[in-house]
């Protein structure tokens, strides 16, 4: 039971550590009253989507409750008191929290990152930095502290499972609101702002560029932490659930994740104090920078899991499973960084190809995304054929928690991006001096990155957290092997695999009729509002956030409740195996697009910022635009859609797994009505 105790303190560490560094965030200087004017306008239309979205989702919320509380708790498991209901109201609490922490302390950043700019590089990259290491550590923090309280309380890992089931709800509506959101205020200006007008990025004579700051924090920093924060919490349900079927509650299976998620908080903690640059520094050096603190944080967590396994006596096997899953993370790090990073050869030769006009530039990037598949795809391969042969699923969770453990600095490296980009707004809005542009164009280069090694890195963990809750599922609904010949599994396979597809088009349809109407709003203030060109006159920036937070809540809804009823209708349809055929099919599938997505969308951004840097003729040159157009089309694809496609196979994983005690009473029915 002391290991119980120990998360709990690592998870009330990691709360303390990140109130701290939010304090000291907030104590830096906020620059002269026309940046504080600015940063007050997207704080406010932060606040007020994040407050307009968490309403909305209040009656899908207590729905869902009351429906967990009557079939999960009263019918199947005879319980008075609604255990599961509980456990997914404190998830969806927990998550919701989690977001508006990193979120509020991200939109004190920006201006407090654009002033220590004036200073230097190194002082802004530390206040950018401190602030992703909010909402890092803040999501690590009360991701453990939940999972262990509730499963000290309760000792049912199938009744915690709803914690994760409530994680997974807030966070798909969080990462589907807020990409629709942020990357219709992105695309809808820089159509008419870019394209049309031929005025720079976050130009303040476009009525949509303070909805586009305002859609960095909701969408990159809310959902990026929602969505993580997810993946985090499966990971750990998942594995507790694969060892606690074999051993019960409490034993030492079961608590060693939880141990080793402890010691990952520590480690990234410890990585957070390495991140930092000189004054002259390029994006190489920069980019190391932050490898530094992640490469540190991972070296250190092996070395505590090492320790942990020897102390307890504890299988060594399952050192070398949490190894695997560390490993794979740095892996696809790298990979997806060297696809999309502008350094390297892939980006180059899609920012080439804008010399012979925008189609070119979207076939170059689709197929780098395509050619990106590869290398995570065999790094995840490799680890689920070693945690498999050491430790049997147990260890395949175990190899998504070693690489989820170190999320707190992970995390911290994706969240930085968004405030630089805010800071680089700001600086651009204020007039400021072109030197501070120029630095923190440099932070928001090395944040497109990271946010894009970040969201390989996120696919992958949900690749593992999905399998790892694919196990969970089967051990509850009693499946021993899934006959892949089977006619209903056949089709729960394919119906899996249409799922992301489907999903994504949903969004990305979503993504341009709200861009749509970003799009007609701010042609209209360039013919009504006179002055605005000349500087005369004032956008009405809040008619755009206004605009953008009607579209991005409307559009949410569908994708959000498919996810939640495609792997109960199949449940109860065609049986549990067929369901388990589905999540088969769809992580098989949504993981290869949701890669695609990703490195397609970084690759097109980058490109479009190293022709900014003076290649193929620059800024304003046919080559520019040609590469901005390829820059819109994979704004969609990396923030809202790819990323979106996570969470859409872990919550159809842990919608299963919690609704599997029900499917296995049904699944008798369902036999003799299909003979």
């Amino acid at each position: 039971m002391i290991s119980i105790y120990v998360a709990i303190v690592a998870g009330v560490v990691a709360l303390v550590f990140a109130a701290l560094m939010a304090m000291k965030v907030v104590k830096a200087d906020e620059g002269n009253d026309t940046m504080k004017e600015i940063a007050d306008a997207i704080k406010v239309g932060s606040s007020a989507f994040l407050r307009r979205e968490y309403t909305a989702l209040i009656p899908f919320v207590v729905i869902v409750a009351v429906v967990l509380g009557v079939l999960i708790d009263w019918l199947t498991m005879g319980s008075v008191i609604p255990k599961t209901a509980i456990s997914y109201l404190v998830g969806t609490i927990c998550s919701a929290v989690a977001g508006f922490v990193g979120m509020n302390v991200a939109v004190r950043a920006n201006v407090r990152t654009a002033a220590a700019a004036m200073r230097g590089l190194n002082p802004a990259l530390r206040i950018a930095f401190s602030s992703g290491s909010v909402m890092g550590i803040t999501v690590v923090g009360i991701g453990l502290l939940g999972v262990t309280v509730l499963y000290l309380v309760f000792q049912d890992i199938t009744v915690v499972a709803g914690f994760g089931f409530g994680a997974s709800s807030i966070a798909l509506f969080a990462r589907v609101g807020g990409g629709i959101f942020t990357k219709a205020a992105d695309v809808g200006s820089d159509l008419v702002g870019k394209v049309e007008a031929g005025i720079p990025e976050d130009d303040p004579r476009n009525a949509g560029v303070i909805a586009d700051n305002v859609g960095d924090n909701v969408g990159d920093v809310a959902g990026m932490g929602a969505d993580l924060f997810e993946s985090y919490v499966g990971s750990l349900i998942s594995s507790i659930a694969l060892a606690a079927a074999g051993i019960g509650a409490f034993g030492d299976q079961a608590v060693f994740p939880l141990m080793l998620a402890g010691a990952g908080i520590v480690a990234a903690i410890l990585g957070t104090f390495v991140v930092r640059s000189g004054e002259q520094a390029d994006f190489g050096q920069l980019l190391w920078a932050l490898r530094r603190g992640i490469f540190a944080s991972a070296i250190l967590l092996a070395v505590f899991a090492l320790g942990i396994i020897l102390y307890f006596g504890l299988e060594l096997d399952w050192f070398w499973c949490v190894l695997a899953g560390l490993v794979a993370g740095v892996v696809i790090g790298l990979a997806t960084e060297y696809y999309t990073s502008y350094e390297y050869k892939p980006t180059k030769q899609v920012s080439e190809s804008s010399q012979t006009g925008a189609a070119t530039v979207i076939i170059s990037g689709l197929a780098t995304g395509m050619l990106s598949t590869v290398i995570p795809v065999i790094a995840i391969g490799v680890t689920i054929l070693i945690a498999f042969q050491l430790a049997g699923f147990y260890g395949i969770a175990l190899a998504g928690v070693g690489l989820l453990s170190t999320l707190g600095i992970t995390l911290a490296t994706d969240a930085y991006g968004p405030v630089a980009d805010n800071a680089g707004g700001i600086a651009e809005q204020a007039q400021l001096d072109p030197q501070v542009r120029e630095r923190t164009d440099a932070l928001d280069a090395l944040g497109n990155t990271t946010a894009a090694t970040g969201k390989g890195f996120a696919i992958g963990s949900a690749a593992l957290t999905s399998l790892a809750l694919l196990a969970a599922y089967a051990v509850t609904a009693e499946i021993t092997a899934i006959d892949l010949l089977s006619s209903t599994t056949l089709v729960g396979l394919m119906l899996g695999a249409m799922l992301p597809f489907l999903f994504s088009a949903f969004t990305m349809k979503a993504v341009g009729r709200a861009a749509f109407s970003i799009v007609e709003e701010v042609r209209r203030q360039f013919r009504e509002i006179p002055g605005i060109m000349d500087g005369t006159g004032k956008p009405d920036y809040a008619r755009c956030v206004d605009i953008s937070t009607k579209g991005a809540l409307r559009e949410m809804i569908v994708p959000g409740v498919l996810a939640v009823i495609a792997p109960v209708a199949v449940g109860f349809v065609l049986g549990t195996e067929a369901l388990g055929g589905l999540l088969i099919g769809s992580v098989s599938a949504g993981f290869m697009l949701a890669i695609t997505m990703a490195s397609a969308g970084g690759a097109w951004d980058n490109a479009k910022k190293y022709v900014e840097l003076g290649n193929f003729g620059g800024k304003g040159s046919d080559s520019h635009k040609a590469a901005v157009e390829g820059d819109m089309v994979g704004d969609p694809f990396k923030d809202t859609s790819g990323p979106s496609l996570n969470i859409l196979l872990k919550l159809m994983a842990i919608v299963s797994l919690v609704f599997a005690p029900v499917f296995v009473q049904v699944s008798p029915l369902i036999q003799v009505i299909t003979g």
